[in-house]
């Protein structure tokens, strides 16, 4: 897909263009030319005047209100030469010149400055004229069509070409979203054969997935496939400060597309101009915005009278807060799911990315994709850039498998931050604190393994790391597994608890996500027996209510929320007990370990299997 060619600058531009060209020739005249118009007359101080009048060297002179021209007496039958100054308030000067005999009257009309005075009263005018036009031309709404344009779309029109041209085959990781586009795009070529039998094709899809997972890839896809004009824009720039004008460019765009249909209108971040309606029903609602959206819902219905194939495509990562209007049926009738990609979609993304860059022979990239649950098709991307700017800095001259792994570990903990040096007791508290993360999560995870143990820097704060990673994608876990998890964020403060008898500050992060997973298992998953199977949540957050007085309260009772609080510590505090429970068993081993991981920094791979092996069940 190519850009398409912008659209040669409307008459008032042209004129404006010709107004600037005038008034800069006419300034240009202005200062050239009066010296080619005749002789100037040289000017001398007032002083040196007064004193030619006292010597009687003056013949004649004549005032103005701007100038003095005065001539000097010559010799023989020779005039003498005309000089100017400028007048200065002087009440003896008369008399002077009536006591030397000097011929004195007004000044006669200057010869020779026609064209002076006519540029004087052509060239302000002219030059006001051309500035503002330029001003406006540029200024008001940044378009080429000046002040009209501040209601135009700012749309970008891509149309079919060779160069840069994005199909499915760009695409992976999202093959079932791409199933469900492949008809938009068979539409779009042969809309007869939908037509024919009173088939409909739905007038909006809406593409809806987290950042990062390809949605906008995907639309260019679509109309890469179909060979259509595709005009893309974001929600943003519908908003502007003056009332009516995001109206007025959703009106343009429309407009536009009828005109180059069959074609796609894209819009990203659909939910800058989609929010609902109700949701600032107590507070008051953004004029321009609500007229914006309205706007977008009347076109929505309207503008696929007649012939007109236009599909319009819109992505956003918060489905929940658009207006139910928009979803109807009739409007975007069909919602998308862009998901993270599973294993076999990751591998197949990496081999995308991959063909860019020289690759090693140990690279192994279903193993690569298996160590990367969680990431999106930019993360991967972004894995796979790393990992060649971390060849290129070693200065070799292919990817290898080192550097991939590496690149993980950077994405995932940070970069290391080896000049942050640590002090002996330091370091020993954070080798103990990463070893007890490692021994209680190898009993406890039931789909992750210990992959490595550091206690070298990253990142911001992290002054060490264990790096666990499941070996399957899994959507669901249960209470077990759950608790599990807890007791492993607290392996690292109960081992300091267990060896130096007292806690550091260093477990602060690991506090905060085991509460939050615990309040969650109480107030959306359920699982709690006092409370039963009720959930306190709504979309994970808590359910809030406004009191009047601006201040948030919990839907909830006292009591309630007293249990909730309850359940939560007694969670907490059961799996530290358990943590605590596997780190005295396995003190003999949590102390070797520690040793062995303070004199090399990083334990992994085999040798880090063989020692964990070793690990015992509390009893």
């Amino acid at each position: 897909m190519a850009i398409k060619d912008q659209p040669k600058p409307p008459r008032s531009r042209q004129i404006g263009n010709i107004l600037l060209l005038l008034s800069g020739l006419f300034l240009l005249a202005s200062i050239f030319l009066p010296s080619f118009l005749g002789p100037q007359i040289p000017r001398v101080p007032y002083s040196l005047f007064v004193h030619q009048v006292q010597d009687s060297e003056v013949a004649r002179v004549s005032f103005g209100q701007s100038e003095i021209l005065y001539q000097l007496k010559g010799e023989a039958d020779q005039p003498g030469i005309v000089l100017a100054t400028t007048p200065i308030l002087d009440l003896g000067l008369p008399k002077l010149l009536e006591e030397k005999g000097v011929e004195f009257a007004a000044v006669p009309p200057p010869r020779g400055n026609w064209f002076t005075g006519l540029l004087g009263w052509v060239v302000p005018p002219l030059i006001f004229v051309a500035i503002w036009q330029f001003f406006v031309s540029r200024g008001a709404g940044g378009g080429p069509q000046g002040a009209l344009s501040i209601g135009k779309s700012k749309a970008k029109v891509y149309v079919e070409g060779e160069s840069a041209k994005i199909t499915f085959a760009d695409v992976a990781g999202v093959e079932e979203a791409k199933t469900e586009l492949v008809e938009i795009v068979e539409f779009l070529k042969t809309p007869e054969r939908f037509t024919a039998i009173g088939a409909r094709i739905p007038k909006g899809v809406l593409l809806v997935g987290p950042p990062g997972t390809g949605k906008t890839l995907l639309a260019k896809a679509v109309a890469g496939e179909a060979g259509v004009p595709f005009f893309s824009i974001s929600g943003s720039e519908f908003v502007e400060l003056f009332v009516g004008v995001g109206s007025a460019r959703v009106r343009d765009l429309f407009e536009q597309a009828k005109k180059q249909a069959p074609c796609i209108i894209f819009i990203d971040e659909l939910d800058a101009i989609g929010k609902s309606r109700s949701s600032n029903a107590f507070y008051g609602g953004n004029d321009e915005r609500e007229q914006t959206l309205n706007q977008l819902l009347t076109e929505m219905d309207g503008f696929a009278a007649g012939n007109t194939t236009v599909i319009v495509l819109a992505a956003t990562n918060r489905p929940e807060t658009l207006d139910p209007a928009l979803l109807r049926p009739g409007r975007f009738d069909r919602q998308v799911l862009v998901d993270r990609p599973d294993l076999s979609g990751r591998e197949a993304i990496l081999n995308i990315h991959a063909q860019k860059v020289k690759l090693g022979p140990d690279i192994d990239l279903k193993a690569i994709a298996t160590r990367t649950p969680g990431f999106a098709g930019a993360d991967l991307a972004n894995l796979v850039n790393e990992a060649a700017l971390l060849a290129a800095r070693n200065r070799r001259e292919t990817v290898a498998q080192a550097d991939f792994a590496e690149a993980i570990e950077r994405v995932v903990a940070g970069l290391e931050k080896k000049s942050r040096v640590m002090n002996e007791k330091e370091k020993k508290i954070v080798a103990y604190h990463e070893v007890g993360h490692a021994l209680v999560g190898f009993l406890t995870a039931t789909s992750g393994k210990v992959e490595k143990i550091s206690i070298i820097p990253r990142g911001m704060a992290a002054l060490g790391y264990t790096l666990q990673l499941p070996t399957e994608d899994r959507f669901l876990m249960n209470e077990q597994e759950l608790r599990g998890q807890i007791a492993t964020l607290l392996g690292g403060r109960s081992a300091e608890e267990i060896i130096f008898g007292s806690i550091t500050t260093g477990a602060a992060n690991d506090l905060q996500r085991a509460t939050d997973l615990a309040e969650r298992m109480v107030t959306t998953y359920g699982m709690s027996k006092v409370l039963g199977p009720l959930a306190y949540e709504k979309g994970g957050q808590a359910q809030f209510l406004n009191d009047g007085m601006g201040n948030p309260r919990r839907q909830v009772s006292e009591q309630t929320a007293n249990a909730i609080d309850r359940e939560v510590k007694e969670i907490v505090e059961t799996a530290h007990q358990q943590a605590l429970d596997i780190l005295n068993e396995n003190r003999d081993l949590l102390e070797s370990i520690s040793m062995k991981l303070l004199e090399t920094e990083v334990i992994e791979g085999e040798k880090l299997n063989d020692l964990l092996a070793q690990v015992r069940h509390a009893s």
